[in-house]
């Protein structure tokens, strides 16, 4: 309680002085790891959200690397920004960090990292229910019978949970086998790791598995490549991942692509939100209960297959 009413008269202070200099707010960015595009989309979702107020944006990219985004935010917090937006971060990882924002009176909100005590709220989608969409697809794709590779991520929350859930599902239909996983272990090379890591995957299993499922689309985007170059043709084996995004369904819709499905997240939408929301925070005062109750700003995620891909594809 007094942790909230410190937050509380903390954000009030701040709005009375935004109030004179709307107009000059500072947001400062920090994407995780920019070579993905789903960093990439939140955090220029956010910037083009944050210009279109009129306010200075400063976007920083940690290239995949813990020192790197921890010393941008340290940064970011000695340069007296305004707000505060991570995208990808980890909150386990940046608890000291984080708390030098909060300890500074700069409002902090994140998207797809996690809750953290030092944040206003993270931005993300319900990953439990994400996994059981991707993993109920795929067993059903497969008849609930059959064998599947997995890549795998354990240093992504969301990524993990998705892992945890597929797990509750195996084990609740046991005549699907996991016969091989790879766990993608670096960021920073993290295309190099899922290309080395699922090849000798299916070359070791050729012949002998009916699905794969991935953790997020940039390393479906590598398997389906890989599958291609043995010669696999649509339908041949069922892949399928989560995020979403123009290349994803172009995939999906493609008769020369694996790729079946995706559970598609708005990260363009998360990022207008964590912009909408620091407007209505730290500069018009609003509470941040006003915005969602808890630690969470929950979005909605929608199950994208060759049945409904037109509707999510931009001409």
């Amino acid at each position: 309680m007094k942790l909230r009413l410190l937050l509380s008269l903390g954000v009030v202070a701040f709005a009375v002085t935004r109030a004179v200099s709307a107009q000059a707010f500072e947001l400062g960015v920090v994407a995780f790891q920019m070579s993905s595009e789903t960093h990439a989309r939140v955090a220029n979702a956010v910037e083009a959200a944050a210009r279109e107020k009129g306010w200075d944006v400063v976007v920083l990219n940690s290239n995949g690397t813990l020192q790197t985004h921890s010393e941008q935010i340290e940064n970011l917090v000695q340069s007296g920004v305004d707000g505060i937006v991570l995208a990808m971060s980890k909150p386990v990882e940046f608890d000291a960090q984080m708390q030098e924002v909060k300890d500074a009176g700069i409002p902090l909100i994140t998207v797809m990292s996690g809750a953290s005590p030092n944040a206003l709220f993270d931005i993300q989608v319900n990953e439990y229910a994400v996994g059981s969409e991707s993993a109920l697809y795929l067993l059903g794709q497969l008849g609930y019978e059959g064998s599947i590779l997995t890549d795998r991520f354990e240093s992504n929350v969301g990524t993990r949970i998705r892992g945890k859930v597929l797990d509750v599902v195996l084990s609740e239909n046991q005549a699907v086998k996991e016969v091989g996983s790879h766990s993608m272990a670096r960021t920073k090379s993290w295309q190099e790791d899922v290309r080395n890591g699922m090849n000798a995957l299916i070359m070791q299993n050729a012949g002998s598995f009916d699905g794969i499922w991935a953790s997020f689309d940039g390393q479906a985007f590598i398997i389906d490549d890989l599958l291609k170059q043995q010669g696999m043709q649509k339908g041949d084996v069922v892949l399928v991942s989560t995020d979403g995004g123009p290349e994803t369904f172009r995939r999906i819709k493609s008769p020369d692509s694996m790729l079946m499905a995706t559970v598609a997240i708005p990260f363009e939408a998360m990022g207008e939100a964590a912009v909408d929301a620091m407007q209505k925070i730290a500069v018009e005062g609003a509470e941040k209960e006003t915005i969602t109750s808890g630690p969470y700003l929950y979005m909605k995620a929608d199950l994208v297959d060759q049945s409904n891909v037109d509707n999510f594809i931009k001409e």
